[in-house]
């Protein structure tokens, strides 16, 4: 079969369907870039095409209200795998990888990670408990939530047993969201309940109190001062307390299997990047802009971690 990477639109995504799938890969970048991801997530999307994946890239939806945007992932979920089947099915393709939800993935950049860890927390039964357990004001959330549900009642409201890949995770609350020079207005919305919801402290308590995350897996770069690092260990408390790349591998560490973790050479940005003949082109001249690609590790990493994800799959179900 011509396994040609070419995207189409689908609902409200951009898909690539592979003609011989062994899964498919639900990507979430971060913000702005990831709101054009066939541009400027291109090289890595190609590379997982070429791996044998369906790919679909799913626009990143700017708002401060992230439960909305999360619950909308398993509303497009919901379609896609119903529409990108009967393309399928109408190609002559193989369909059988899409009509169990055990064979998506989902690949997050940045802000994107954090969408991916809410589906998570709301995997688990108790979801509504933990919440509560970390937020005096839990029930405007919970309350957001279930509308979201409501408003698609055949809704499969977990993504149990779907790997996640977080790369560059960021966790990110109104502060991260405004540039520094206007933080007063962050805190002004928070003040009046108009800014990011959930918080990074409540976030990072829901994921705390999950029983879940045992199909989660990290790539950190060594020079990320938006997500962090694993470097950030040997740092001064304020920047360990702020990293949400090292937070993230502290608790991962606790899970069901090892840890999942590889830090590359790189800054936050690292994933993005198009290729021209054999280099791949980023978006920050100060940083790796042009390497060539025999040089550039994160795709192979990447795809090495979903195949440990796929039989971590495996081993949960025996």
């Amino acid at each position: 079969m011509n396994e040609t990477f070419k995207f189409q639109p689908l609902s409200f995504s951009w898909v690539a369907i592979h003609p011989n799938p062994k899964g498919v890969i639900q990507f979430i970048g971060g913000a702005f870039f990831g709101s054009f991801p066939t541009v400027f997530y291109r090289y890595l999307l190609k590379a997982l095409f070429d791996e044998g994946y369906t790919i679909i890239a799913l626009p990143f939806r700017f708002t401060f209200r992230h439960w909305s945007v999360s619950i909308s992932l398993l509303q497009e979920q919901k379609v896609l795998s119903q529409e990108i089947y009967q393309i399928a099915k109408r190609l002559n393709y193989p369909t059988e990888v899409y009509q169990n939800l055990d064979n998506y993935f989902w690949i997050g950049h940045s802000l994107g990670c954090k969408y991916i860890a809410l589906l998570e927390l709301l995997s688990g039964d108790r979801w509504r408990d933990i919440l509560r357990q970390c937020n005096s004001n839990a029930d405007s959330q919970i309350r957001q939530i279930e509308q979201g549900f409501m408003d698609s009642p055949d809704l499969q409201q977990s993504i149990k047993n779907q790997p996640s890949l977080l790369l560059a995770p960021d966790i990110s609350d109104t502060q991260s969201a405004i540039p520094q020079p206007l933080a007063f207005i962050a805190s002004f919305l928070d003040s009046i309940n108009l800014g990011v919801i959930p918080i990074r402290k409540q976030t990072l308590c829901y994921i705390s109190k999950s029983p879940l995350f045992n199909l989660t897996g990290i790539i950190s770069f060594d020079r990320d001062t938006i997500a962090g690092s694993e470097q950030d260990r040997f740092k001064d408390e304020e920047q360990r307390r702020n990293s949400d790349v090292l937070w993230l591998i502290e608790y991962l560490k606790q899970g069901k299997f090892p840890l999942l973790h590889q830090e590359l050479s790189g800054k936050h940005l690292a994933p993005l990047g198009i290729q021209f003949g054999n280099y791949v082109i980023g978006v920050n001249p100060l940083s790796q802009f042009i390497q060539r690609i025999q040089n550039r590790s994160l795709e192979r990493v990447v795809i090495q971690f979903l195949d440990k994800l796929s039989m971590r799959v495996k081993q949960l179900d025996k």
